[in-house]
């Protein structure tokens, strides 16, 4: 199954609490830092939820 790298680039100060409720459930606790998971539509959607949060980056 193919993985993704999750990064954190923006700030979530002044967003909605239930975006920085999924940063926090997407494993993200300090800005620019970097995490993988398993590609599924469970975190397709989170990512969907703070895409102008984050980057997206596929990893084989």
């Amino acid at each position: 199954m193919t993985k993704i790298q999750v990064t954190w680039e923006r700030s979530g100060i002044n967003q909605r609490d239930d975006q920085k409720r999924t940063i926090r459930a997407l494993g993200l606790r300090k800005l620019g830092q970097t995490v993988e998971h398993e590609d599924n539509r469970t975190i397709r959607g989170m990512i969907l939820k703070v895409r102008h949060l984050v980057a997206v980056r596929e990893v084989e």
